[in-house]
Order: structure tokens, then sequence, then C-alpha cells
């Protein structure tokens, strides 16, 4: 899926359409900048909203992907559920990713956290023992961060 041309499709389909952003965002229950997101490919559109979005604008969820009309004579591979379950499962795994980040950040931190406990005793040791502790903590602040982030997409 090439991002990038799902989101001028999606442009050439609205201005065909005589609707404005701001008009497909009320149908959809988005903003317009939302769509404007999705027009210039910085993301794509949930999978929850893609349906709703080719109806509105009168493509087929394979037009959608391909980023194409279809022509009379294309044969797909695919069906429309079978692609909408594609995109749903490739934006969990996203999340997923995310958390997952979030959680090896945080373990490496409490390592490191722990590391800097046994360093100390001379001047040098405990400026290192301080480096580790400041990184340590660093390290699971952005881990939280990264976890709270991907629960809050959901």
């Amino acid at each position: 899926m090439d991002q990038s041309a799902i989101g001028k499709y999606i442009y050439q389909k609205r201005k065909a359409k005589n609707l404005t952003q701001t008009q497909l965002a009320e149908k959809l229950g988005v903003s317009n900048k939302t769509i404007s997101k999705w027009e210039n490919g910085k993301c794509m559109p949930d999978y929850s909203i893609i349906e709703n979005l080719c109806n509105t604008l009168g493509i087929t969820i394979s037009e959608f992907i391909d980023a194409e009309d279809a022509a009379d004579d294309s044969i797909r591979m695919y069906d429309e559920k079978q692609i909408t379950d594609l995109l749903r499962r490739t934006q969990e795994l996203e999340s997923q990713k995310a958390t997952m980040y979030g959680m090896f950040l945080i373990v490496i931190g409490i390592a490191m956290l722990l590391m800097s406990h046994t360093v100390g005793g001379s001047d040098m040791k405990d400026f290192m023992s301080g480096v580790l502790f400041g990184i340590s903590v660093g390290e699971i602040l952005v881990g939280v961060y990264c976890i709270g982030r991907s629960f809050l997409r959901k």
C-alpha cells in the first residue's frame, strides 16, 4: 500500500463528489484535519472508517487499497472482508509494537537502575553511578510514555 498514492486517490474522489474536507469529515465523524492528513499521505484511515469512507466516495475497498479505479475486466484475488480484516490486524500489530518498545525500555531502565547501585566508592564510580541512574530513569519514563500513548490510541 502506497500511503501517498492512497491520499491522492482520496483527494481525487472527494473532489469528484464535490465535497470539502469538512463535509467529508462530518459524514465520517472525524475532523477535517484528519482528512487533510490522509490526503497528504501522513497517515491512513482507521480500519473501522475505511468501509464508510469507501461508500461515501463511491469506491470499493479494493480500489482504495490499489489507489486507482478498477478496470471493468479486472479480477481481484481478494475480497472486501479480507482487506478490511488485514487492515485491522496491521493496525493492531502497530499498536502492539509500540507497547513492546515501551516494555523493553522499562526493563532496560530497571536493569540500568540496578547496575547504578552496584557502582560506587570513588568519585569516578559515583559519577558513573549517577549517569546510569539518570539514563535509567529517562528510559523508564520514555517506556511509560510509549505504553500510555499506545493505550490512548485504542
